[in-house]
């Protein structure tokens, strides 16, 4: 009997270190990134007006759990695209933050879906969330006319299922030349998303609240024995 008290204390306090604990990791590769409000302004952007947004970004790995997929060769999961809010502070060209908001999106689509909870079929959004906070752009180096940028920023949203999650996401970004730059055309490389299930205090502190009273209610038994 003392064991099963033990036991129960314990899982009471491990539920919202297991919630925290389930995390979505997934990759992706290649596609195309728009800038607006590039066109006439010498490659500086405009603060308050300028954006910018993915295209065509392959999916190519998602692990959450026993679920740990990739892509092969020339294949894809699934595809992710992002919108930022506005230009806020700097430069297109130089790097600066633009305001949250906007969107990001992971879709998934093929046989390997069937895998997930629940099972999820044919083409589906796992993940639709917005920017929270900041978004930064960094410009990384600058080597003759090519210049590279990462793009980092925290996240917000729900899964397929409903779940909330948060996380971070990080973009490498290349513009080739200063022609690609005004005409707000870039190239995405490689992108990473970490995404966290958000605990619901209520429920877990109900559950774990239950959990201590039968604990103590065996324990008042075991007193009594």
């Amino acid at each position: 009997m003392r064991r099963v008290v033990v036991v129960l204390a314990l899982l009471a306090l491990a539920l919202p270190m297991a919630a925290w604990a389930d995390t979505i990791t997934t990759t992706n590769q290649t596609g195309t990134i728009g800038i607006s409000g590039m066109l006439g302004t010498g490659g500086l952007g405009t603060i308050g007006t300028s954006t910018i947004s993915s295209k065509g970004s392959q999916l190519t790995t998602f692990t959450w759990g026993a679920i740990d997929v990739s892509s092969g060769k020339g294949a894809s999961l699934g595809s992710i695209g992002f919108t930022t809010g506005a230009l806020a502070t700097g430069s297109v060209s130089g790097g600066g933050t633009f305001a949250g908001g906007g969107t990001y999106t992971i879709s998934g689509q093929g046989s390997w879906l069937s895998g997930l909870p629940g099972s999820p079929k044919g083409k589906t959004t796992l993940f639709s969330g917005s920017f929270v906070g900041p978004v930064d752009w960094t410009l990384d180096s600058k080597v003759g006319p090519k210049s590279t940028f990462t793009l980092t920023g925290t996240v917000a949203g729900t899964l397929y299922n409903g779940t909330s999650v948060t996380g971070t996401t990080s973009q490498t970004v290349y513009i080739y030349n200063n022609a690609q730059l005004v005409a707000g055309i870039g190239h995405l490389g490689l992108g990473n998303t970490t995404l966290s299930t958000v605990p619901e205090p209520g429920t877990l502190g109900l559950l774990g609240t239950g959990l201590v009273g039968i604990a103590g209610i065996f324990r008042r038994k075991l007193m009594g024995s």
